[in-house]
């Protein structure tokens, strides 16, 4: 049963991220903004895909212990494309609020994502592996918390000064999304049972693109 349930659960999320993110990227009708968020769903559901599709095949098939090579490798590329995902929420973020000249806050995000990136492709994770590093797990996630801490801040504070109702909760959504993925960092290996908090941290994302293409609907319907 849980094969089938993580099965669907897998295979709904990749293809509603990737649909409404490409249906974003294609009506977008010239607005920055929109594009940029499709553009951003797109890159959130075909990275997690070079995990996800290795994880449903080996569960389906019974081969987890025979795949850890393509699930560490797929691990890695989405460690990459949620960086950037962040990244180009932060854009986002700064086209819809019209952020200028808050030069400090760019440099420190694009700081942080350039680091996580930089130790998420050193040697040390050993990606490969069937028994990867606990530590360089911590090691590469400790800047992509600071980074998720400043989004989280300046989302809520945008939100609220600007009375953004479409996105008043996305600051919830990425505070959650982060709540349910330490734990799985620091005790996932000591507990496996804790990686099913990647369940609801996924349903985050998925909150959080819905927000945008809700907005992007009602866009289309009054222009």
């Amino acid at each position: 049963m849980q094969v089938i349930m993580e099965t669907i659960f897998d295979v709904a999320y990749l293809v509603a991220v990737i649909t409404l993110g490409a249906i974003m990227c294609l009506r977008s009708r010239g607005n920055r903004g929109f594009r940029l968020f499709g553009v951003m769903a797109v890159v959130l559901g075909c990275g997690d895909a070079f995990h996800l599709v290795p994880r449903v095949y080996s569960l389906v098939t019974g081969t987890m212990s025979e795949n850890f090579a393509a699930l560490g490798f797929g691990t890695l590329v989405t460690s990459v494309t949620m960086t950037v995902f962040y990244v180009m929420f932060y854009r986002f973020m700064q086209l819809r609020y019209k952020l200028v000249g808050n030069k400090p806050l760019t440099l420190a995000v694009y700081a942080l994502a350039a680091a996580r990136i930089a130790l998420c492709l050193l040697p040390q994770n050993d990606w490969l592996s069937a028994d990867a590093p606990w530590s360089w797990g911590v090691y590469r996630n400790i800047p992509f918390v600071i980074l998720g801490v400043l989004l989280i801040c300046l989302v809520f504070a945008e939100a609220r000064k600007h009375k953004d109702k479409p996105f008043r909760l996305a600051w919830l959504a990425i505070a959650l999304s982060f709540a349910f993925y330490i734990p799985v960092v620091l005790f996932a290996d000591a507990a496996p049972i804790i990686g099913m908090l990647m369940l609801p941290k996924t349903i985050c994302y998925v909150w959080l693109v819905l927000m945008g293409f809700g907005e992007f609907r009602r866009s289309i319907r009054a222009g």
